[in-house]
């Protein structure tokens, strides 16, 4: 298993016409994280967006060292990028291509050259995650959860060993949001998600509370939800 840390890292973002120049977004955290799967919840604004894309440099932090598998986030960039996916709330944030087995082809362009042998990789793809028949459809054509579902194939595909979703449900009606957290808990990589569904939540092996850039419940997800309702009553 991967393993993933923080070591006394702190976010600051800019706050042009505000009070302050800055605000602080993740106040000082330190973590560990080697389980399977990971649950960061918490309110909107809470920061655990920015918890999750610190692991693969989407967010950089102010000070203090992110570290994938031995690999500094700030300093071998490329690399952890390399080995860390990312799934982002709305799929059209990463669907950019015209057709679905285009957008697949694309994130197998490294791993497969062939063109021939590339579209024959992405038909597989799309056969192992149930959308076999679409891949003529334009993107656009999909359903919510559809899209959803051709995004995370198109990230799996390039087989990183970690897979961070940020609020991959919240767009979805309870049956696709259900597929879909079905299809995340069942993944064999490493598995950290960003997510309002407290039931999806639940099922992971671990959770984190995020509530005002602070990290305030962390261990076993029946315990760490019970303590997020109980604030949110």
């Amino acid at each position: 298993m991967s393993r993933i840390e923080l070591d006394r890292v702190v976010v600051r973002a800019a706050t042009p016409g505000g009070p302050t120049p800055e605000v602080t977004v993740l106040h000082e955290t330190s973590l560990e994280l080697t389980e399977q799967r990971i649950a960061l919840v918490g309110p909107n604004g809470s920061g655990k967006s920015t918890l999750a894309r610190l692991v693969n440099g989407l967010v950089e932090p102010t000070s203090g060292r992110v570290v994938v598998d031995g690999l500094d986030v700030a300093r071998k960039g490329r690399e952890v990028r390399r080995r860390v996916g990312f799934v982002f709330t709305d799929p059209t944030a990463q669907l950019v291509m015209p057709t679905v087995l285009e957008d697949v082809a694309l994130s197998l362009r490294h791993r497969v050259r062939g063109r021939e042998e590339r579209a024959a990789a992405a038909r597989e793809v799309l056969a192992s995650y149930g959308l076999e028949g679409l891949g003529e459809r334009s993107v656009h054509a999909l359903s919510g959860g559809q899209r959803q579902l051709l995004a995370i194939a198109g990230v799996l595909a390039t087989d990183p060993a970690i897979l961070v979703a940020d609020e991959p449900t919240t767009l979805l009606d309870l049956r696709n949001a259900r597929r879909i957290g079905d299809l995340l808990l069942g993944i064999p990589q490493q598995l950290v998600v960003a997510t309002h569904d407290l039931d999806l939540a639940l099922r992971c092996d671990r959770a984190l509370l995020v509530d005002d850039g602070r990290v305030v419940a962390d261990g076993a997800p029946a315990e760490v939800v019970a303590h997020y309702r109980a604030g949110a009553s």
